[in-house]
């Protein structure tokens, strides 16, 4: 990778801490800011849903401007963000902050994913991507399972604390390594092109199955996240430290995808890695619905996670490449599609838990996810590109 991004995947990696930190420390947050824990599930909504819709303005903007700039500025509001999380009175302030930070992150990770596409050839470029997806991915799993443990030595709050001061230190780093890049070129702030980048975007057939496959597997995979620290805690093991532990599994699988990609790129396929994906993930949520000890749920989730990017790494890459010219723009709407998929997870299962039961919610959510890889593989076909 070159230097440029080098400092993008240090950025990306802890954005991601943001993203799934709060998710072992559910039960505590409910407990101190007295909600129910359902409630202070939708703490994930707050931040997944405003992630999305803010994408197509975010988009455009990194199409018109400098995506290194907007990312810059996007991680700041981040940083203020936590601080205000850490001190909130109540559970309305901690619900606003956590918008905010939802807002500022979508400015971040879909925008890294374009400038590498602007800069990795694409026979080249599920590599790179898979690269800034290691970066995400230990920030992930290191969200998840250090959060757990600063929860339950220090409480809710201090995990906000730490996650806004590492995001100090890598503003500072940002604003030092960017500064030695050179200039991107932009063609300015120009509203007009915004109806003819979406057009193209939309005028390519392989949107639709992009766009909705990734609602799809955010809605039903990642909409549990939320609920496993409750899962856990119904089955007798409430110390948040190993429901950050079992989220973590996640995180643990996507960066061994990110040491095999290229081998399973060629001696795979595309095709078959989407499809097996799909299964994989499948066969994952039908084993957490019988509820088995914390030590085989952490393994259940490291190969869900395992599995998860041999569908969406290759989505990804599909993703890039369905309006060249507008790929900021392409690469937020599919952020955009894929956290309205995370944001309304949360309720979905809520809703289903309560009115289906859990194992049945878990199952339906495995056909989903199995369904959804095997239309991918049959709809997503590379056509003849340029470098």
């Amino acid at each position: 990778m070159t230097r440029e991004l080098t400092v993008v995947a240090l950025i990306v990696f802890v954005t991601s801490l943001f993203t799934r930190s709060v998710d072992p420390v559910i039960p505590q947050i409910a407990d101190g800011l007295s909600v129910e824990i359902a409630t202070a599930a939708l703490l994930s909504t707050a931040f997944a849903l405003p992630y999305a819709i803010v994408q197509p303005v975010l988009g455009a903007l990194a199409d018109m401007m400098s995506k290194t700039r907007l990312m810059t500025v996007c991680l700041v509001l981040l940083v203020v963000s936590a601080a205000v999380s850490a001190v909130a009175p109540n559970y309305i302030v901690l619900m606003a902050s956590r918008v905010v930070a939802g807002i500022a992150a979508g400015g971040i990770f879909p925008i890294a994913l374009a400038a590498a596409g602007d800069r990795v050839p694409v026979k080249m470029r599920q590599v790179a991507i898979g690269r800034l997806l290691a970066a995400a991915m230990i920030g992930n799993l290191m969200g998840a399972s250090v959060a757990g443990v600063i929860g339950d030595l220090a409480g809710w709050r201090a995990v906000f604390a730490v996650t806004g001061a590492l995001g100090v230190l890598v503003v500072i780093a940002a604003f030092a390594g960017f500064r030695a890049v050179p200039k991107e070129e932009t063609t300015g702030f120009d509203l007009s092109t915004l109806g003819p980048n979406y057009r193209a975007i939309f005028g390519n057939p392989l949107a639709k199955i992009c766009f909705g496959a990734v609602f799809f597997e955010a809605l039903f995979l990642f909409g549990l996240f939320p609920h496993m620290a409750a899962l856990l805690l119904e089955s007798g093991e409430g110390r948040a430290s190993i429901a950050g532990t079992v989220l973590a599994g996640f995180g643990a699988g996507a960066i061994v995808y990110t040491f095999v990609v290229g081998w399973l790129l060629s001696r795979v396929g595309e095709s078959r890695l989407m499809l097996g994906g799909g299964l994989i993930m499948a066969l994952c949520y039908v084993m957490v619905s019988l509820r088995l000890p914390w030590p085989v749920e952490f393994a259940v989730f490291l190969l869900m996670g395992f599995g998860f990017y041999w569908l969406h790494g290759c989505i990804q890459v599909y993703a890039t490449e369905l309006a060249p010219a507008a790929r900021g723009s392409a690469m937020a709407l599919h952020s955009a599609f894929f956290f309205l998929g995370q944001a309304a997870g949360p309720v979905a299962y809520g809703v289903g838990f309560a009115y289906l039961g859990k194992t049945p919610m878990l199952l339906i959510g495995a056909a989903i996810i199995a369904l959804t890889g095997y239309v991918c593989s049959r709809n997503l076909r590379r056509a003849p590109v340029t470098t």
